[in-house]
């Protein structure tokens, strides 16, 4: 592989860890407050409001039912309007976000719905307010499972970037469209691969390493 083929894939995975990096955390900053309204507001949640909770599921259903290369085309109108584009890496974080968002709040809400009801239940027979559970006792008991579900979000990211990659948003899967598949570049398709089963393991064993040390049970 020539010098310059080398450099064009470090420029890859660059732009890909950034449109996984910032979609990524996103997704983390608007998905875990949705999935702790979607668990408190349900059927004998701390703050019990059927309606909220059923339009927000709906809203949540719909979004992740649409697969992502429909999603990457459907939202373009949005792209433009928020990032001035339709192609490159800031292109790519609008739909990443929208898909990861749902997903991963899907996932934190497993993880709250997991704790135990009798923690709940002490902390408000020791006076505790809803916001106190919300803070002191939900969040902190989900903590290390929530870990690991944003852990498998990021990797689900990684894949999309790579998807994103086929309508210009640049990184990894661009480079394996446009050289290995389009110039039957062999090798340059061999090297993608091999960097991203990489990205994704050292990923998924950090996620791993810091779902435990922040579990205390461990």
């Amino acid at each position: 592989m020539s010098q310059a083929m080398f450099e064009l894939l470090l420029k890859g995975l660059w732009e890909t860890t950034v449109m996984t990096g910032v979609s990524g955390a996103l997704s983390f900053l608007f998905g875990l407050p949705l999935a702790l309204v979607l668990v408190t507001t349900d059927r004998g949640g701390i703050f019990e409001n059927l309606s909220i909770n059923r339009i927000l599921g709906g809203v949540v259903n719909a979004l992740r039912s649409v697969p992502f290369i429909i999603l990457l085309v459907a939202v373009i109108p949005l792209t433009r309007l928020l990032v001035g584009s339709a192609i490159g890496i800031a292109a790519a974080i609008v739909p990443l976000t929208i898909a990861a968002t749902p997903y991963f709040a899907r996932i934190a809400e497993v993880s709250l719905r997991e704790i135990d009801r009798g923690l709940i239940d002490a902390a408000r027979a020791m006076g505790a307010t809803r916001w106190t559970i919300l803070r002191d006792v939900l969040v902190p008991e989900a903590l290390p499972a929530i870990a690991s579900g944003f852990t498998v979000t990021l990797v689900t990211l990684i894949g999309a970037s790579a998807m994103a990659g086929a309508v210009g948003a640049g990184g990894l899967g661009d480079i394996a469209i446009r050289y290995g598949y389009q110039r039957f570049e062999t090798a340059v398709m061999v090297a993608v691969v091999v960097v991203l089963i990489i990205m994704v393991c050292g990923l998924q064993a950090f996620g791993d390493w810091i779902a435990r040390k922040i579990d205390h049970r461990a």
